[in-house]
């Protein structure tokens, strides 16, 4: 049967793929320790449930909400920005709430792109970032940054490059599924670039309260003059763990906040009123939640950093987010991420998600997910250390064996 147009445009979902396999496991009565999605494992804090069963309770909150989001809870996410960043936004003209940043992504992409423009993303990325403009109707060209390399250095010269000249660029830092991070003149020197081509910066900044060792990751939204052509998505999803609540935001140039109200205007009605409400109540009300999530997802780090370096496997410490991006072990680099990860699903019952997933250049890494209590981490060091223990050629050829 021939596929529709852009369902043709899309890949395989590879974390479809790994989903199935775990699956299976589970169904033969295997313990999978699931690394693989970043899904937050801790309840959501009970004042903000509170406010929710609060306002759920109240017959007039359950007809149809507003798209672009409360005022409150519109009025609130400014008042973050101010707290956190020293960034002052207009809530009527600078501020939308979005059904999660992963819809507000996808659908500013559609309100800003017509068929043909170009929208220019990392490799590895995020899936949505390159997928969202391929949806779209839009094409994407992939900058590929080498370790240690310069990206605003390697997007200028893509720029320079590129006809058509693209429409915007989207980052993501603290990344995912990089863990990268920034500082504030990685942004000034992006603001200035993207204002030099007449180029769109959207930023995606989903894990800026997961950050370690006191270095809070700064917004694109603090250079002077950024809101002339930067967007920034925020989300309380992994912030307070909220990620089925479905709360969102983007933030910035008032064009293109107005581009994003006018097709979500078309497209929804917005989120629930009751978790607008406790939302708003998330992002005014105690603190304190915040700061014990950053603990947990501190301690789980060390954690596996450490469990995983005596194992032999000498992964990278991240300085923010929730994952750990690993290079393969040295004597299964030949397998790439995919294979990879299916024999850690067999021999050591750990899940993880194949660096392929989020590009071809991020086929030499898995993503490991900090969303296990610290006994089941222990637990998955032990099982890789053995897993790791054994005689890799002998595994191999077991595997090609069952393939």
């Amino acid at each position: 049967m021939e596929e529709f147009y852009r369902i043709s445009r899309l890949p395989p979902y590879v974390f479809a793929q790994v989903n199935k396999i775990k699956a299976a496991h589970r169904a033969s009565g295997r313990d999978i320790i699931d690394l693989g999605m970043g899904n937050p494992d801790a309840p959501t804090p009970k004042h903000i449930v509170d406010k929710l069963r609060e306002v759920a309770l109240d017959e007039t909150a359950h007809g149809y909400s507003v798209s672009r989001g409360i005022h409150g809870l519109r009025k609130a996410l400014a008042a973050y920005y101010l707290r956190r960043f020293k960034v002052v936004l207009d809530p009527e003209t600078e501020v939308i709430s979005t059904i999660g940043s992963k819809e507000g992504l996808a659908n500013l992409i559609q309100a800003i792109t017509a068929p043909g423009d170009v929208i220019v993303t990392p490799n590895p990325c995020y899936p949505i970032h390159a997928y969202g403009p391929v949806i779209s109707g839009a094409s994407i060209r992939h900058v590929v940054t080498p370790e240690g390399g310069d990206f605003i250095e390697a997007l200028e010269r893509a720029i320079k490059n590129m006809t058509p000249k693209p429409i915007a660029v989207i980052v993501n830092y603290p990344g995912n599924p990089t863990a990268e991070t920034v500082d504030l003149h990685f942004y000034e020197r992006l603001v200035a670039l993207c204002k030099q081509y007449g180029v769109f910066a959207i930023s995606d900044l989903a894990y800026c309260e997961i950050y370690f060792d006191g270095k809070p990751p700064p917004s694109i939204l603090q250079v002077e003059g950024a809101k002339d052509i930067a967007i920034e998505f925020t989300t309380l999803s992994k912030t307070y763990s909220m990620a089925g609540w479905r709360v969102g935001f983007a933030a910035g140039c008032p064009r293109l906040i107005h581009a994003l109200t006018r097709i979500k205007s078309y497209l929804d009605y917005g989120t629930f009123t009751p978790i607008q409400v406790a939302a708003t109540a998330a992002l005014n009300g105690p603190q304190e939640c915040v700061e014990e999530m950053r603990a947990r997802y501190h301690e789980r780090r060390d954690i596996l950093v450490t469990g995983l370096h005596e194992a032999g496997w000498p992964v990278p410490n991240p300085a923010a987010s929730m994952f750990i991006w690993a290079p393969l072990p040295e004597k299964y680099k030949e397998l790439g991420s995919f294979e990879f990860a299916r024999l850690l699903l067999d021999q050591a019952e750990v899940a993880v998600a194949p660096g392929i997933g989020f590009g071809e250049y991020g086929d030499g890494h898995v993503r490991i997910a900090l969303v296990e209590n610290k006994q089941r981490l222990r637990q998955a060091v032990r099982n890789i250390k053995a897993f790791l223990a054994k005689d890799a050629e002998v595994i191999k050829r077991e595997l090609k064996a069952v393939a």
